[in-house]
């Protein structure tokens, strides 16, 4: 009988310090969440080197007991530490301008107007989170996340609303992820078929010399200008030399491959860690994803309305889909306006075109995140 007892009691203690005992609705409804985020990320491939870092990090934050986030072991400390000393936002950036291809905004220039008017969802959402009751800083904040561009919400968070980074983060990179599913329907409802069906002419070539003259203007121009994006943008022009040099591939490479890699699976794996139940079903988390929603179908409707405004100013010569890869989502948004544009004429190749508003928007998002530094003091 002894012995019973005793096991007995060992099993009461198992099963006390289990995390069964403390698991409670919402840790189900999270981790709910984060497998309908893996199914999405793996199943339908939508963009799983960001969500699926994501989706897992929202699995694991919802495990009671894990002691995750005991400040004796916190494992979100050294992630915190790149956020909030700025470390990890300018290397994703580095990253970015290692990938991406500057030549179609520089063969194209007009298509920087596209980027800004995707813009305006940003705005949108700025408005709407102040008359929801969120300071002007919150607001700010909360609204950047109509660019689509995580590192630039995350740095700008950093500053203005650290209370909010969490939410902010996961709506940001959620978003970013999900380009392929929410845009579409916007772009089909602002355009007709006869404009999706619109056959660009080709882009004229760039020269060596203007793919490495570009980063170094840009650079000088608007570090002089907002100096509080200068490390986002520096990083990202610094990433597009090592590209365009000619000189420095191992370099490129890394940025590119090696370093961006392992500095999105911290970023996103610690976003996802911060989708816990009790910190992410709250009322302003929610109104943040919310918001978010409507800045970033916002910010492709503009870029989607004023590619009609070129299509009309252009003679039919611009197909307004390009306009809503002036969100900043790199290169996700102008694949997106290729596959709405292919579907509406087979053969149809629009995504060199849609790359020049796309990294417009890369652009446009900082000067966005800059502008409002500068207008608040900061």
């Amino acid at each position: 009988m002894e012995f019973l007892n005793a096991f007995i009691v060992s099993l009461q203690a198992v099963w006390a310090g289990s995390g069964f005992s403390h698991f409670t609705m919402g840790n189900g409804i999270m981790i709910l969440v984060g497998l309908v985020l893996l199914y999405l990320a793996f199943a339908k491939e939508f963009e799983p080197l960001l969500l699926g870092p994501i989706a897992f990090g929202c699995i694991l934050a919802n495990f009671p007991e894990t002691g995750f986030f005991a400040e004796e072991m916190n494992v979100m400390k050294a992630i915190n530490f790149g956020i909030t000393y700025e470390i990890f936002p300018p290397l994703i950036f580095l990253g970015i301008g290692a990938m991406t291809d500057f030549g179609p905004l520089i063969a194209n220039p007009n298509t920087l107007l596209l980027g800004a008017a995707a813009q305006i969802g940003v705005f949108v959402a700025l408005g709407l989170a102040m008359v929801c009751g969120f300071s002007v800083e919150e607001s700010a904040a909360i609204g950047i996340i109509g660019g689509a561009d995580g590192p630039t919400s995350i740095y700008l968070a950093t500053k203005l609303a650290p209370n909010l980074l969490g939410a902010i983060a996961v709506a940001a990179y959620s978003y970013m992820s999900l380009v392929p599913l929410i845009q579409p329907p916007i772009m089909k409802l602002f355009t007709t078929k006869t404009e999706r069906e619109v056959v660009m002419e080709q882009l004229r070539d760039v020269t060596k010399f203007e793919k490495v003259i570009f980063p170094l203007v840009a650079t000088i121009f608007i570090s002089l200008l907002l100096p509080s994006i200068a490390a986002l943008l520096g990083m990202l022009m610094l990433g597009n030399l090592f590209r365009e040099s000619g000189v420095t591939d191992r370099l490129s490479d890394t940025a590119q491959n090696s370093l961006c890699n392992i500095i999105t699976i911290f970023l996103a794996t610690g976003t996802g860690m911060t989708m816990s139940a009790e910190h992410f079903l709250t009322r302003d988390t929610l109104l943040i994803i919310m918001l978010g929603l409507v800045a970033f179908i916002g910010g492709t409707a503009g870029g989607v309305i004023f590619g009609k405004i070129m299509y009309v100013v252009s003679g039919h010569k611009v197909n307004p889909l390009i306009g809503s890869a002036g969100v900043s989502a790199v290169p996700m948004a102008a694949r997106v306006s290729q596959v709405v544009g292919a579907k509406a004429k087979p053969g149809n190749f629009l995504l060199m075109h849609a790359m020049g508003p796309n990294v417009a928007g890369v652009i446009g998002t900082a000067v966005a995140a800059g502008t409002m530094l500068a207008m608040l003091g900061r």
